[in-house]
């Protein structure tokens, strides 16, 4: 079989909206992404099983190179050795072990760029505390379901099931990287689903009754304590995010001109920028608040600094300081709050997901949800706060159905 390819023609080859190959003979092709990218690819069969070998990325492997590694390879082949299986030895040997905590910190060292801070050391830290003591140490190839099991069951038993189930998705994806560089052969916690009771959804006090609610607004008005705190319990009602993006709310990301907080991507959960219409009331609120904290970088900064921004327990020890436990109402229940009477009055469920900041996972859809929802979830915020305007009057409040298009 001769060779098909020419330097100019793996220079000039373009992506297409699907991968492609480009053949060049001996089971050797060049594979073409969707963005461009592209890879030496070599398919031989030994022992009866097709297998795949990875010979390189272009530009950094050009072809007189990459045929080189191909014959290297089909000489293994001939004398009934796996190349992959010699790829494999020789990437341990380089590392010095192909133990679990090799490949878990690898992978977490090929993570750490996209993810926030903070979540790569959650992860870091449930490894480091609880998977490495016990199979750090244990080449990745030779550990079983049930030593991953013993590593679950000791966290379960100090009563953090949650941490578990989370300890055992973290496994799980050090597998799979161990697998795509070579260094197993399969996931074994894919054996362990069900071996753990399911985990029990925390609660967080809510308080979702109408005249409950009116009842809150007024305890609200008349909060004693610091007048930001004040605001920030105003501010948790009528906009109802996660209590880790209000603390850090910074005045920049404030535009009174067309009415809307924009979060930007690295606060949010999902990495993504989450825009908060903001009602008139919301608008008084951070009229009221400017004075205060408005020189500074937060609107809810800490008593202490104000180079920081304010305490994660100081609106729920509010809370607690108006009488409320936390089996009653939490900083977080504002949200289930807000999401429990929109939905009773019949707002659009998707326009109130998105407004919760539950992106969905699909890009293109989350793109659409936040384009076609937007202008309902402007109307709903103002609703919203006229309903707890009318809650807090303790009047007959009308039900803030969604407006109905013709």
């Amino acid at each position: 079989m001769q060779d098909n390819l020419t330097d100019t023609k793996v220079r000039n080859a373009k992506a297409a909206d699907k991968p492609y190959k480009l053949t060049d003979g001996h089971g050797m092709y060049l594979l073409v992404t969707p963005k461009g990218q592209k890879w030496w690819r070599l398919d031989y069969r030994l022992h009866g099983k097709r297998k795949t070998l990875s010979l390189g990325v272009y530009p950094d492997v050009k072809l007189k190179k990459a045929r080189g590694r191909r014959q290297q390879a089909r000489d293994t082949i001939a004398e009934g050795v796996d190349p992959s299986q010699v790829r494999k030895e020789e990437k341990i040997a380089s590392k010095g072990g192909d133990n679990f905590k090799a490949v878990a910190v690898e992978w977490l060292s090929k993570h750490k760029p996209g993810w926030a801070e903070k979540h790569w050391e959650k992860i870091e830290g449930r490894l480091k505390n609880d998977v490495y003591p016990y199979v750090g140490k244990t080449p990745i190839e030779t550990i079983t379901a049930q030593d991953i099991l013993k590593v679950l069951r000791r966290v379960e038993s100090r009563g953090a099931l949650e941490t578990a189930h989370r300890v055992r998705q973290h496994c799980s994806a050090v597998f799979r990287y161990a697998i795509a560089t070579g260094l197993a052969t399969c996931d074994v916690t894919n054996d362990l689903r069900g071996a753990l009771p399911p985990a029990q959804p925390r609660h967080h006090g809510s308080i979702t009754e109408p005249k409950k609610i009116g009842a809150l607004m007024r305890a609200i008005d008349g909060y004693v304590g610091q007048q930001s705190t004040r605001c920030a319990l105003l501010f948790s009602a009528l906009i109802f995010v996660r209590p880790g993006e209000l603390r850090k709310a910074e005045w920049e990301e404030i535009d009174f001109d067309n009415f809307e907080w924009r979060i930007p991507a690295e606060k949010m959960k999902m990495a993504r920028v989450h825009i908060v219409p903001l009602s008139k009331q919301a608008i008084e609120v951070l009229k009221e608040l400017r004075p205060l904290t408005g020189k500074g970088r937060y609107l809810f900064p800490s008593i202490r600094s104000k180079a920081r921004p304010m305490s994660e327990n100081t609106v729920g020890s509010a809370l607690k300081t108006m009488g409320y436990t936390g089996n009653e109402m939490t900083a977080h229940g504002f949200r289930a709050m807000a999401a429990t009477r929109l939905n009773e009055m019949g707002w659009n469920r998707d326009a109130i997901e998105r407004q919760l900041a539950h992106v969905e996972g699909n890009t293109v859809r989350a793109a659409y949800v936040h384009a076609e929802y937007l202008d309902d979830r402007v109307r709903m915020m103002q609703a919203w706060a006229d309903y707890l305007d009318g809650l807090r009057n303790n009047g007959n409040v009308t039900p803030i159905r969604r407006e109905k298009r013709g």
